[in-house]
C-alpha cells in the first residue's frame, strides 16, 4: 500500500484531482481525473499514470451534487482503492493568499475564514477553491489539508514592485500588487535550471499563457515583477478577462453607461478579453482557426500586449537572458510563440522556427543571446511537494 497525497484544483462546476505518493522517493503522477458538471450532469473519470481508465461514474442528468458531493464521491472512490493507496493528506490550489499567507499553510477553520474574506479579490476562483476544503474538513476532519497560493511566489518582490501610487491609508489596507499563477512560475523556476542553468540564474521572463494569462520577471529564480496586480483581472488580455484598463474607463462605465459594480465585474471578468474582442470565442484554438477579422484582431491584441509587457519586465530587470512560454497556449500554440519571439528580436532573441514547430524545449537558435523555451508547467506537482513538506513538518499524517 502507498501513502498518497490528493491534489485538488476546484473550479465553478468541476474538480480536477491528481494523486502523488507521499514518499518523495516514488516519483511521478499515480492517478488523475476530474468530476465535471457538478450542477448539471455530473460525471466522474479517473485514469492511471499511463492514461488507462480506472474509474468512471455518471449521475442522472439534472442532478446536482455540488462540490461537497463530488468530494464525498472522490474520497469514497479512493477508499475503494485501499488495497493500493492510503490517503494521508490533501493539497489545494487557492488563488489568493492576501498579505497574511506568503507560504503554503495547513488548513483549519480559522484559515478558511481568513481566506474567505479574500473572495472579493478573486471572485471567479476563491469560493470554488475553498469549497472542497470545507467539504473535507466536514467529511474527514482528521485528514491534514494544505492550502497553496498562486500569490505566494510573488510576495518576495521588492516593495516598489508591489506598490500602487495611492495614499498610505489605502496601501496599508492591503491594496497592492499581488501577482498570480505563482505555482506555475514556481515550478518553472525549479525545472528551468536543468535545461539552462546559466540563464536560470539570470534574468528570465516566464509567460504563463492560457485562459488566464500573465507574465513574471524572475532573477535567479525569484519573482521581481508580474503583470497581474491586486486581482487576477489585471495585465494581459485573457480568455474572458479584460486585462489592464485605464481606471477612467470604469468611471465612464458608471457615469455614462449607468453600470454598477456588479455589472462592471461581469464585464471585465466574463465578457471581455479574447471573447469580448472577437465576439466569437475565448478559446485561442478557435480564434486561430477562424477567418473572421474580429478573431484576428483578438489574437493581434493578445500578441501585442505580450510584446509590451515583455519590454516592461525586461526593463524592470535591466535586461533579459531568457524567455519561457508555458500554460495551455504557451505550450501548444506554436504561432503565438513565434510571433512573440519575433517581436522580441530587438532584445537579442534569435528565433528557431523548426525547433518551435517541433515543440522545443529550446525554440531559439544555439547562438541567440537571449534564449527562448517552451516548458510544460506542473502546478499539481508543486502542490504535492509543498504538501509533503508541511505534513512532514507537522509530524506526518494523522492516523
Amino acid at each position: 500500500m502507498i501513502d498518497v497525497i490528493l491534489v485538488l484544483n476546484a473550479g465553478s462546476s468541476s474538480i480536477k484531482f491528481s494523486l502523488f505518493a507521499a514518499d518523495p522517493g516514488i516519483p511521478g503522477l499515480l492517478m488523475s481525473g476530474q468530476i465535471e458538471g457538478l450542477y448539471a450532469a455530473p460525471r466522474f473519470r479517473a485514469r492511471d499514470a499511463a492514461g488507462a481508465p480506472v474509474g468512471e461514474h455518471r449521475w442522472p442528468d439534472g442532478e446536482q451534487i455540488g462540490h461537497a458531493g463530488a468530494v464525498a464521491h472522490l474520497v469514497g472512490f479512493l477508499r475503494g482503492q485501499r488495497d493500493r493507496y492510503r490517503l494521508c493528506a490533501a493539497g489545494h490550489r487557492v488563488v489568493h493568499g492576501g498579505l497574511a499567507f506568503s507560504d503554503p499553510v495547513r488548513v483549519d477553520a480559522g484559515v478558511v475564514e481568513a481566506l474567505d474574506a479574500l473572495t472579493r479579490l478573486a471572485p471567479l476562483h476563491q469560493p470554488h477553491n475553498l469549497a472542497p476544503i470545507r467539504a473535507l474538513l466536514e467529511q474527514t476532519p482528521q485528514l491534514p489539508q494544505i492550502a497553496c497560493f498562486d500569490t505566494a511566489f510573488h510576495r518576495g518582490q521588492p516593495d516598489l514592485a508591489q506598490r500602487f501610487a495611492l495614499p498610505a491609508k489605502i496601501t496599508d489596507r492591503g491594496v497592492r500588487r499581488y501577482g498570480f499563477h505563482g505555482l506555475s512560475y514556481e515550478y518553472i523556476a525549479s525545472a528551468f535550471p536543468d535545461l539552462d542553468p546559466r540563464a536560470a540564474a539570470g534574468r528570465v521572463v516566464v509567460a504563463h499563457l492560457g485562459n488566464g494569462a500573465s507574465m513574471c520577471a524572475m532573477v535567479d529564480g525569484r519573482s521581481v515583477a508580474s503583470t497581474t496586480g491586486f486581482t487576477a483581472v489585471d495585465g494581459l488580455p485573457m480568455g474572458t478577462r479584460s486585462g489592464t484598463l485605464d481606471p477612467g474607463v470604469l468611471l465612464y462605465l458608471m457615469d455614462d453607461m449607468g453600470m454598477d459594480a456588479r455589472a462592471i465585474e461581469t464585464l471585465i471578468y466574463k465578457e471581455s478579453g479574447l471573447l469580448g474582442v472577437s465576439g466569437i470565442s475565448s478559446d485561442m484554438r478557435t480564434l486561430l482557426a477562424s477567418s473572421e477579422a474580429s478573431a484576428r484582431e483578438a489574437v493581434d491584441l493578445f500578441v501585442y500586449r505580450i510584446a509590451r509587457e515583455l519590454g516592461s519586465l525586461a526593463a524592470a530587470m535591466g535586461g533579459l537572458d531568457a524567455l519561457v512560454f508555458t500554460g495551455g497556449i504557451g505550450e501548444h500554440a506554436a504561432v503565438i510563440r513565434e510571433r512573440a519571439c519575433r517581436d522580441a528580436a530587438w532584445l537579442g532573441l534569435e528565433f528557431d522556427a523548426g525547433a518551435n514547430e517541433a515543440g522545443g524545449p529550446r525554440i531559439s537558435t544555439a547562438g541567440s543571446r537571449v534564449s527562448a523555451w517552451a516548458i510544460p508547467t506542473n502546478e499539481e506537482l508543486m502542490i504535492a511537494r509543498h504538501t509533503r513538506r508541511l505534513v512532514a513538518a507537522h509530524g506526518g499524517a494523522e492516523r
